[in-house]
């Protein structure tokens, strides 16, 4: 028998991580049923996904409202100095870590090309949570932070991939 080429397997992991990606909680019997593979063939197509580290973890999309949690996006731009001293700190999730302890949970820490050299996606109580957690990382890499921009995300129309079953209520902000 013939070796699956290199093509035809880099699809069929397209195709699961697709299949993911819509809905984390999928069994294998439901990607079966959907794709017509093996449920040997999926099962270690998703080992070797987690293995090689392609599929990170699996998370769920919440409702933040249901939480009291508002969403926030922080951009940031660094100053002209050097950032090698605090490529450890950020390599250590030390802001991560800062922010737990204020109930601030971060959901995105990008490094950026453009604008902007950083960002965050975070959840926060208020706005309140949000100017500590600014103080935090302002005083934590202060050599390197040039300025820092804060939103408030008013309502979400997607979320990884998603689209947010409330969306008809984006109306209520336009009447």
């Amino acid at each position: 028998m013939a070796k699956t080429s290199r093509t035809q397997i880099e699809k069929d992991e397209r195709q699961i991580i697709g299949l993911l990606q819509e809905n984390a909680r999928a069994t294998i019997e439901d990607m079966t049923e959907k794709l017509g593979f093996s449920r040997q063939k999926i099962w270690r197509i998703i080992k070797r996904l987690e293995e090689n580290r392609t599929i990170w973890g699996y998370s769920a999309i919440v409702n933040d409202d249901k939480l009291k949690k508002k969403r926030y996006l922080m951009l940031i731009k660094k100053s002209m100095k050097p950032v090698d001293a605090l490529v450890d700190k950020i390599v250590e999730l030390t802001m991560q870590k800062k922010g737990k302890q204020i109930n601030v949970q971060i959901e995105y820490s990008m490094f950026l090309h453009g604008e902007y050299d950083w960002m965050f996606m975070f959840t926060a109580s208020d706005m309140k949570d949000v100017k500590k957690f600014t103080e935090i990382l302002t005083k934590e890499y202060e050599q390197i932070i040039g300025s820092i921009t804060v939103m408030e995300c008013v309502f979400p129309v997607q979320k990884k991939g998603l689209i947010n079953p409330n969306v008809t209520q984006l109306k209520d902000f336009f009447v």
